[in-house]
């Protein structure tokens, strides 16, 4: 198996939302974006399939040196040789990568966020910034496309949150803050224990809200001229918008199951969004 083979199939076995947008990307841009999800994933498996932390911990020590090495041009591992073609064509930082390994430490070192300014930084981490390594392979040198992007990022990732809340308190997290989980009155107890009671309900609206509200200001960010290379990431946005509205038409039972959209929905959403051009609506 061939280092693109391996990242094609692990971005395909996760089963994204990510990987539809890819499917309509050819070339290099494909072969890159398929590489760079496919390191994320791994990354991201070191904190949820490892149950002892310091094992975990030093799995992501060797996921750091394993940038260095990629940028000394000696890669070791599959998604990293495979990335390693595209490091100049698309303007890739050695830091961009090793911030998205900071954000998945995050994991291990905190449960919990007592503000979302603190839950901002994570969501960064782990999503802004993949956005603006994304932005690039879609073909985007310019420097204001990054607030976009890390918009875009911020409004995917509060969308996993409140789509993943069972399954986090599953794994002893909770990601959303502590002050608004107050504010709300909503006990961390419920959550853990999974009842879905009204306070939690007005909670979630309020977190939707935001989640939307990022998605409306990363369009605004979004330069006109910008929107036909940027087409993948409006494509993630359309489904990530759809899946937003599926949660609350479900009455934000998020505790009791996952909400998903299912494989054919989503391509309809990105192949839609790849004619129009156009962003989704709210």
């Amino acid at each position: 198996m061939t280092p693109d083979e391996y990242c094609q199939r692990k971005a395909a076995a996760s089963g994204s939302s990510f990987y539809y947008s890819f499917l309509f990307l050819k070339g290099p841009a494909r072969s890159a974006i398929m590489a760079l999800y496919a390191f994320c994933r791994e990354v991201d498996d070191v904190v949820d399939e490892t149950r002892d932390p310091t094992v975990a911990a030093r799995q992501l020590v060797w996921w750091r040196e394993e940038i260095d090495r990629l940028y000394d041009g000696s890669p070791q591992h599959p998604v990293t040789r495979a990335l390693h073609p595209h490091l100049q064509t698309f303007g890739l930082k050695r830091g961009w990568l090793l911030e998205i390994i900071d954000g998945m430490a995050m994991d291990l070192q905190q449960q919990r966020y007592l503000d979302f300014e603190a839950l901002r930084l994570y969501c960064h981490r782990v999503a802004g910034v993949v956005g603006q390594c994304a932005a690039r392979i879609f073909g985007s040198n310019r420097p204001d496309i990054d607030s976009y992007a890390d918009s875009l990022g911020l409004a995917f990732q509060l969308t996993n949150i409140i789509r993943d809340v069972g399954e986090d308190a599953r794994r002893g997290r909770i990601y959303l803050p502590v002050d608004e989980m107050q504010r709300f009155g909503v006990a961390q107890a419920d959550i853990l224990a999974a009842r879905t009671t009204p306070a939690f309900v007005s909670l979630m609206r309020f977190q939707a809200e935001r989640a939307r509200s990022e998605f409306v200001r990363a369009y605004g960010l979004l330069p006109a001229d910008e929107r036909r290379a940027q087409r993948p990431g409006l494509m993630m946005a359309a489904i990530y918008s759809r899946l937003l509205r599926e949660i609350e038409n479900d009455g934000f039972r998020v505790l009791e199951h996952r909400v998903s959209l299912t494989p054919i929905r989503k391509l309809m959403l990105a192949w839609r969004t790849w004619v129009t051009q156009s962003p989704p609506p709210p």
